[in-house]
Parts: structure tokens; C-alpha cells; sequence
């Protein structure tokens, strides 16, 4: 592979002790870092090279991720529910950097393959009970075997949580079951994935009530319930021994219902402001329901010159969604009371095509020397009906999108010990209903999801260009040294307008750029890594955008020549929000005895710019705009770099009992993984003031977790 690509298996992932897959990629994986904006562990924005899969809509995507080959990006927004993937049933990833077009749409900075356990691989039976801080409690089971050409296998996962903030607690209940057959000629599994989860993440909280306490909430509930049945089929027959056929088909049923006690954004300059606290906060329900299903077919052949692959796919999905509002008043817990009735605010059905054909070939060239090639053709078809109102302007739309990819690259085993790689790949990704349906500046969207008619968006092309060098050192250290360039034009970024509302809007163009060095080994009874990353993401073009809770909204001649106050300039050269320079992270498992394992790993982020500081000008004090208009900010703008030290062992106690635990966060580091500047309504005691005239600009961030620890015993039966 002419990229960086990093492979993880079984045993790694089960050694870490991590809570899912999120929590691992951030502690062990180079260039990945999450923004926790929930504060909830199962549903971080996970970034990679400056790229996110997240479960929030208002978050650009640009990260594909599969499971045994099924997307599972969902087609509303793209976005990924990181809940919804089996914990206990994943055998191995791969994470492939670029914009690999042979992974299909939203591959703009990188592709994530999930791959499940089988009876083949992960025999024999397990179970699993752990618990500790935030009143956690987990239970998992896991059962496979195999009998002639059969095999099977099943994961069952239930955890629960009251949370580690105000009003968080939190239920995931997971199946996973594969039925595998094995023959001469050919291979098949049947898999179902079966998930329902409750999730509660309290999002950020001011600089001012962090300080006070980092376990408070801003207000409250907010709560997101999943529900998940995935069925799949996937097989192998090989016409030769050199050739063969391989395809799945699946359908993919979600169903998501999200309740936000919110500020009313209404309640500034409304029939109340000033007067009482009447109709300050907001009660936001959605519901949306995705029915995909869809399938891939390709022929393979494999020689001694060559790996050619041919194929088509297709993916089918009709979506459903409903919003409401109900207006209410803010209680002295920071919940809404009071509620009046309540008011359907959008009602949409949609339909996403996205229809595929492609190529790739890596030839051998000489037998050191490989070249890669591959080519993709997209064609995405996105229809959106008002369910509310029938005639325009509503949110009715039909839309076609087509993009040729294109990816070509070079590996050169220059020496036994020493590979050389070069590649260009280039990604597209179609704009989501959702982002269609939320694109005005002047109609920002209370997200989850209010929608209004909006502008054409246009879909984002990824263009990515990585070199590097790999290899092995004497005693069996292996190291890796690469860099990368992505250019995205017309990238799609969320401006927020409030903690709640914002639009989707094209920018023109954006790059990241980097670097990253690795050092691994297993030697003796130790096995380390250390990696580094270097991330420059920045807008490489200039642009007017809504941060009215920048300390530098108005100051621009450009932003300010048709009467805007509430806008900023962003440069070419700003840096993007959300994403450190510099991380760094260290890994170690000891094997002290045959039965006593030590484990820790150490992570360290440099600073970030927050949301809402696109570019960079933001400053705490005092700020006069161009009409004279004096505001007060508080706040830098930005978060401070950390580091947190996580720690984990397991003792093997014989006859298949085995006695694990985990720390994190050991020296309990106060810390945020992400910020936002926004408007804080309530005093320094958490009280509502009814007067807007009396609320602050604030840089608002999300608390990382305090010190917590777990423990817990499993028993493999027959050991």
C-alpha cells in the first residue's frame, strides 16, 4: 500500500482495556484525536488527520467507516454512530489514510475498516463482568465454534452508566451473531447486528461554571436513543485457482429519537426579553428513521505480476424525519419546565442513490518495485419532499452529483529492511440531505435539525498527496517516517450561531497538511510504541462567516460593507478550529510474569483553536466593531495543550480466571477536548437572567473526564 496505513489486531485491542474503539484509536493510533463535545464516551467526534466521523449532525464529515465491508456512515448526514458498532465482536481494524476513492463517497481524509470475530478465528466461550467509577457496570459474553464447513459465533454487550456529569446516565445493549461457511470452493457469512442504546451527553459548558465545578451541565436533558438491526451477507467463489467472485448485499434499518433541553434562540429581543422567564428555554424532538440497503460485486484475479480488482456497487437508503418544538421555561436545575404545546416544525422524506463502478491494479513492475492504480466513478442522487408545506420556497430539492476518482501510487522495497512509498488519491463526497436542508445564513437551523429552504450546495472533491519511509531496525524496532497534503475544495463546514443553531456552507478551499514518525517493538517481555504527529490545518481561502460571539465580529471593512455586525474575515493561513498541532503518544505493555500484565499510555495534545474562532483574532476584554457597537468577551478563544496518563494490567489467576482493571486519567488532569464561543444566559450562580442585555460572550468547552478506575474478572470456560 503506497500510504501509512495502520493495522491493529485482536490481542492489542483486547490487551488496552479501552472502553470501544474511539477510545483506543485516540490513545494509541498517530494523527487521531477526538473532540469530545458530548461528553459522553460513545459518541466523541473522532478526527483523523483533521478529518471527523462523528455522531453529530453540524459536524463535517469526511471519514468513511465500514464494518466487514458494510458503510455505516449514516445517509441523513453522514454521520457515524460509534454506539452502534459490536465492542466485543471486533476481530482487527484498518485505518487507510487519503482519499482513497475505492472506499466511495466521504473518503476525503481517510477510510476506517472494521472487521468482526468468527468461529474460525475466535473459538470457545467467554464471559466478562467489570465495574467501577461514575457507577459503571459491564457484562460481556461471547460464544464461537465450528463444525466441518461451519462455523459460528455470538457477542452479547450490556453497559450502563449514571455518568461522570449532571443528569448523564447512559445504556448500550449490543448482539452480534455470524454464521460462516468454509468449503473448497468457496466461502460465505451471515451476519446481524442487533443494537439499542440511551445515551446522554451534556455538551459544552462555559469557562466560567468549569471552573466552578467540571461535573455541571449547561442545561439539560439531552439524550440520544439508537436503535439498529443489520442484516449482512457477504461471500467468495473462486472461479480459478488465480481468480475469483466476491460480493455482500445488507439492509440497514436505524431509527434515532433525540430530546435537547435547550435556550430558546428566540427569547433575545422576543415579547419576553427583559420581562420575565417566559418561553427561555426549548424542548427540540426529532425523529428520524434510515431504511438502507444495498450491495457490491467484484471479480478479483491474483498473479505473481499482479492484484486486479473489478467492481460495482450500489447503495439504496429512504429516510424519514420529523422535528418539533415545545417551548418552556428554564428551572433553577437548568432543565425545562413549564412546557406549552407542542409544535411540529419539519416534516421530510428523502431518498440518497449512490451507484459505483470501479478499477484498481498493482503491478509488479520488478520484484521490488510495485505500481497501484485504481479509478472510481460515483453518481449520487439525493431527492428531499416536504411533508409540512407543498409549495416552494420549502425544503424540496432533487439533486445529482457525479465525480470520476482517480488514485495512483508507488512501492519500493529498496532494501530488505527498507520500503519507500508515494501516492495521489483523489475522494469526493456528496452533500447529506440534512446539510441541503440547513444552508441559509440568514435561517440558521437549531440542530439537531430545524430546516429551512436553502442555497445549492456543492459536493466536496479531497485531493491527497503521502510519501514516506518504513522499516525495520536491528532488534526488531520497526519505524515509519511520512508526510501528507490533502487539498479540499468547496469543503463543507458548519458555522454555528448559538450552542444550538448554525448552517452548512461550501468554503472554498481548505488543506492539511502533515507529518508522522513511528517507532514499534516487541522485545522480551515488552512491547511498546511511539508515535507523533505534526497537523497544519488551515482555510486556504478568504471569507466572510457568522461568529457573533467573536471579539472581532465586525471589524472587517469586507464583512461589514453590506451592514453585517455579527460577521468575521477568515484568512488563507488561519488555522481550522478543533484540531491540535502536535500529539504525541506512548504506549507500553509489560508482561512482568507469565500471569501478571502491566499496561499504560500516555497521550499529549498541543492547543486548539474553538469553534467560532475561524480566525484566530479572538481575544478576552473589550471590543469596539466599525459601527461603534462596545461588547464585552471572555475567554481566549482557545484550549490550552494537555497530557493524561492512562494505566491497565491484568493478572491470569488460572483454571480461565482472569482479574483485570484500568485507570484513566491517573493524576486527574482538568482538561477540555474541544471549545466554542457562544452566549452564556446564566449568572455566576447558574441562575437564568431574563434580560439579554446582561449575557456574556464566553469561550464555552467540553470537560474531559476526572480520574476514574474500573475493575473487573473473566472466565474462559475449557482453559
Amino acid at each position: 500500500m503506497p500510504s501509512n496505513v495502520q493495522a491493529v489486531g485482536s490481542r492489542r485491542l483486547e490487551e488496552a482495556e479501552n472502553l470501544n474503539l474511539p477510545d483506543f484509536m485516540a490513545s494509541q493510533l498517530p494523527s487521531v484525536n477526538l473532540n469530545e463535545t458530548q461528553s459522553n464516551p460513545f459518541q466523541p467526534d473522532v478526527n483523523f488527520r483533521g478529518f471527523s466521523a462523528s455522531p453529530l449532525l453540524g459536524t463535517p464529515q469526511g471519514l468513511s467507516v465500514y464494518l466487514d465491508g458494510v458503510r455505516v456512515n449514516e445517509p441523513f448526514g453522514d454521520t457515524v454512530n460509534w454506539d452502534l458498532l459490536p465492542r466485543t465482536a471486533i476481530a482487527g481494524i484498518d485505518l487507510i489514510p487519503g482519499s482513497n476513492p475505492l472506499f466511495g463517497l466521504n473518503t476525503l481524509g481517510g477510510a476506517l475498516a472494521v472487521r468482526t470475530k468468527s468461529g474460525d478465528t475466535h473459538p470457545g466461550t467467554q464471559i466478562e463482568m467489570s465495574g467501577g467509577s461514575f457507577g459503571r457496570k459491564m457484562l460481556e459474553i461471547e460464544h464461537g465454534g465450528k463444525a466441518g464447513p461451519l462455523a459460528w459465533y455470538g457477542a452479547l454487550d450490556w453497559f450502563k452508566e449514571d455518568g461522570w456529569r449532571d443528569h448523564s446516565p447512559s445504556e448500550v445493549k449490543q448482539f452480534f451473531g455470524k454464521l460462516s461457511y468454509r468449503g473448497a470452493s468457496g466461502e460465505a457469512d451471515l451476519s446481524l447486528n442487533r443494537t439499542s442504546t440511551m445515551l446522554t451527553g451534556n455538551g459544552l459548558l462555559p469557562e466560567s461554571m468549569f471552573a466552578q465545578r467540571r461535573s455541571q451541565v449547561f442545561t439539560h436533558p439531552d439524550q440520544t436513543r439508537n436503535d439498529l438491526t443489520q442484516l449482512a451477507l457477504s461471500g467468495r467463489y473462486w472461479l480459478t485457482t488465480a481468480s475469483s467472485l466476491s460480493g455482500t448485499v445488507y439492509t440497514r434499518q436505524t431509527k434515532t429519537r433525540t430530546l435537547n433541553g435547550d435556550l430558546n434562540d428566540e427569547f433575545e429581543g422576543g415579547a419576553f426579553d427583559g420581562l420575565s422567564n417566559d418561553d427561555s428555554g426549548v424542548y427540540n424532538r426529532t425523529q428520524t428513521r434510515q431504511n438502507g440497503y444495498g450491495g457490491a460485486a467484484q471479480w478479483n484475479f491474483t498473479s505473481q505480476a499482479q492484484q486486479l480488482a473489478f467492481g460495482v456497487s450500489a447503495d439504496f437508503a429512504k429516510v424519514k424525519f420529523s422535528q418539533s418544538a415545545q417551548l418552556g421555561i428554564i428551572d433553577s436545575s437548568r432543565g425545562i419546565g413549564d412546557l406549552l404545546d407542542e409544535v411540529q416544525e419539519n416534516s421530510l422524506r428523502g431518498t440518497t442513490q449512490t451507484t459505483s463502478i470501479f478499477l484498481t491494479d498493482t503491478i509488479t513492475l520488478r520484484p521490488d518495485l510495485h505500481l497501484s492504480a485504481a479509478a472510481r466513478y460515483n453518481q449520487t442522487h439525493v431527492v428531499t419532499v416536504d411533508q409540512l408545506n407543498s409549495s416552494a420556497p420549502n425544503l424540496d430539492g432533487d439533486h445529482r452529483y457525479n465525480k470520476l476518482n482517480p488514485a495512483l501510487g508507488l512501492t519500493w522495497q529498496a532494501m530488505p529492511a527498507l520500503n519507500v512509498y508515494a501516492g495521489f488519491n483523489q475522494g469526493n463526497r456528496a452533500p447529506s440531505p440534512i446539510e441541503l436542508g440547513c444552508a441559509d445564513p440568514a435561517n440558521p437551523c437549531s440542530l439537531p435539525n430545524a430546516m429551512a429552504a436553502d442555497p445549492y450546495l456543492k459536493q466536496v472533491v479531497a485531493r491527497t498527496l503521502e510519501a514516506g519511509l518504513r522499516g525495520k531496525l536491528a532488534g526488531g524496532v520497526e519505524w515509519s517516517a511520512g508526510a501528507f497534503r490533502t487539498e479540499s475544495t468547496d469543503d463543507i463546514l458548519f458555522v454555528g450561531t448559538s450552542t444550538s443553531a448554525g448552517y452548512f456552507t461550501n468554503f472554498g478551499q481548505t488543506r492539511r497538511q502533515g507529518a508522522e514518525l513511528g517507532l514499534a517493538a516487541q522485545q522480551g517481555r515488552f512491547d511498546w510504541r511511539i508515535n507523533y504527529s505534526y497537523l497544519l490545518a488551515t482555510f486556504q481561502s478568504d471569507a466572510c462567516l457568522l461568529a457573533e460571539n467573536n471579539s472581532s465580529r465586525g471589524q472587517s471593512a469586507v464583512c461589514t460593507a453590506g451592514g453585517q455586525d455579527d460577521e468575521i474575515l477568515v484568512k488563507k493561513g488561519n488555522r481550522m478550529p478543533g484540531l491540535p498541532n502536535h500529539s504525541l503518544k506512548f504506549s507500553l505493555s509489560w508482561r512482568a510474569t507469565d500471569a501478571l500484565r502491566l499496561g499504560a499510555d500516555l497521550q499529549a495534545f498541543s492547543s486548539q483553536f474553538a469553534r467560532g474562532n475561524e480566525n484566530n483574532q479572538h481575544q478576552s476584554g473589550t471590543a469596539i466593531d466599525q459601527f461603534g457597537n462596545s461588547r464585552d468577551f471572555s475567554g481566549a478563544g482557545r484550549l490550552p495543550g494537555y497530557a493524561i496518563l492512562n494505566v491497565n494490567g491484568n493478572l491470569d489467576l488460572g483454571a480461565g480466571w482472569e482479574l483485570f482493571g484500568r485507570v484513566n486519567n491517573l493524576f486527574d488532569k482538568r482538561y477540555g477536548t474541544a471549545a466554542a464561543l457562544a452566549e452564556n444566559p446564566f449568572d455566576s450562580n447558574g441562575a437564568f437572567q431574563n434580560n439579554s442585555d446582561n449575557w456574556k460572550h464566553e469561550t464555552f468547552i467540553a470537560p474531559g473526564a476526572p480520574r476514574a478506575a474500573w475493575v473487573g474478572i473473566r472466565y474462559r470456560f475449557g482453559k
